[in-house]
């Protein structure tokens, strides 16, 4: 018996299965039979069972309608609408002054070009 890990990439879980190796009389090869008893935990590494025999006793308890207040959810809904309004707003102002920014120090940057290609080919500038 051997505790074996296999990876599945496509859904990136590791899967623990115990298998058990034997001796195939007819085929005159060796076989191993796996089961499954859970999936590797990647926080803490420890195995979590899986299926019908992992399944804890207890049951899940899902919110009713009754139980469930909407109007509180939907004012916490709503103010963090609000917050994230305001930072687009923030971040929408902050953008538009950067622009600005950045088209003045272009036009800077293109002067001091001229300035140099000029002086590099011997002309003389008129200051203005």
């Amino acid at each position: 018996m051997a505790i074996v890990k296999v990876h599945n990439k496509t859904r990136n879980i590791t899967y623990v299965y115990e298998s058990i190796s034997y001796w195939d009389k007819e085929l005159k090869q060796p076989h191993s039979r796996r089961k499954l008893i859970g999936r590797l935990d990647p926080a803490t590494g420890d195995v979590v069972p899986t299926g019908k025999r992992g399944r804890s006793d207890t049951v899940a308890v899902t919110p009713t309608h009754s139980d469930t207040d909407y109007k509180a959810l939907c004012e916490q809904a709503l103010a963090i609408i609000a917050q994230k309004d305001a930072l687009i707003a923030e971040l929408r102002n902050q953008l538009t002054v950067s622009e600005s920014d950045n088209r003045s120090c272009r036009r800077l940057m293109k002067k001091a070009c001229d300035i140099l290609m000029d002086t590099a080919f011997g002309k003389e500038r008129i200051n203005g």
